[in-house]
């Protein structure tokens, strides 16, 4: 108990002592990985970052280490008057349904779950359409005719990019061969380098040359491992292109930095609306990334094929299956 009680008041000492008067000054509350994950968290940052330049308005933030860290972050933010409250991540929906609920007046919102609130926005991304794109560049790009996913945490969620990829890679290669791993059923899955390099390994010891990492800071060990062993990887959320320059095919971009922006403008102006956002292919909340970086990967050939496909499926004339629709992938 004691030990709980320290915890609690490091916490609130923590964010009191970057704190200022809130007044409808946004806050945003990062997930396992922190700020600097080089992934989704980092892209929320930037997005803040953003934000905080081109209004020379401040935001309260804090990274939690631990699960139990998230009501008590979110409900800190809420009695200081910070709004919105921005959370990362699906796990957080809890937290904030709980504490949106005894703060009417507050605007929350959260990325990649829908709380279903009048005072919550909640914004979701078709993540299988951005990942449809990269598993078809995969697909173009490999040698041996067989590529890899590698997910963080086993949830629907990220069986979801692990369908899209799979679809668009079958799209590209009928006979491509796919190897598919999570790397854990827990928090720490977002967060576990080493573990995620081990299990680019084993793919890369079966014939994958091309891996696409969709597993947070676990990733950072994937796209590692790829380069070292002689393979392409893909990045996600973030453009990790400049990760390894010329190594990374290119990266599932998934923009939660425009809407973590987006979200504190509108805080701002006065134009926050609750509801559910969500952001595909059509929306430019998903994409692929070409750069300096990964250019001379991406041939003409295979730049064409993608924008055709980019162009099918806002059109609706390419269907790409949801997993979390039903919780099934029609390929394997």
């Amino acid at each position: 108990m004691i030990r709980k009680l320290l915890a609690t008041a490091a916490l609130t000492a923590m964010m009191a002592a970057s704190a200022f008067a809130a007044d409808d000054k946004p806050a945003i509350v990062f997930d396992i990985g922190g700020k600097f994950d080089k992934s989704f968290n980092e892209s929320m940052y930037n997005g803040s970052e953003k934000f905080k330049a081109e209004s020379g308005t401040a935001y309260g933030e804090f990274e939690i280490a631990n699960e139990a860290q998230r009501e008590q972050a979110i409900r800190n933010f809420a009695d200081q008057g910070y709004s919105p409250i921005i959370a990362a991540g699906f796990a957080q929906a809890a937290a904030v349904e709980k504490v949106a609920k005894e703060y009417p007046d507050l605007k929350f919102a959260i990325v990649d779950m829908v709380v279903e609130l009048p005072n919550v926005q909640s914004i979701v991304f078709k993540e299988q359409e951005g990942s449809y794109l990269v598993g078809m560049l995969a697909a173009m790009a490999s040698k041996s005719g067989k590529v890899g996913f590698v997910g963080g945490m086993d949830i629907p969620l990220i069986r979801r990019f692990g369908c899209g990829y799979v679809q668009g890679v079958k799209a590209a290669k009928a006979d491509a061969t796919i190897f598919q791993n999570m790397t854990g059923d827990t928090g720490a899955a977002w967060n576990d380098p080493v573990k995620g390099g081990e299990i680019t390994k084993g793919q890369m010891s079966q014939g994958a040359d091309v891996v696409f990492a969709a597993a947070g800071g676990t990733g950072i060990g994937v796209l590692q491992a790829a380069a070292d062993g002689g393979a392409l990887s893909i990045g996600v959320d973030a453009n990790q292109n400049h990760l390894h320059p010329g190594k990374v095919l290119t990266s599932m971009l998934k923009r939660v930095d425009v809407a973590v922006y987006n979200v504190m403008k509108s805080g701002k102006d006065g134009a926050f609306k609750p509801g559910i956002l969500e952001l595909g292919l059509a929306e430019d909340g998903v994409g692929y990334a070409v750069d300096d970086n990964n250019k001379a990967l991406v041939t003409p050939e295979m730049a064409a094929a993608v924008e055709k496909a980019k162009a099918d499926i806002i059109a609706g004339t390419v269907k790409v299956h949801d997993y979390m629709a039903d919780n099934k992938c029609p390929v394997e």
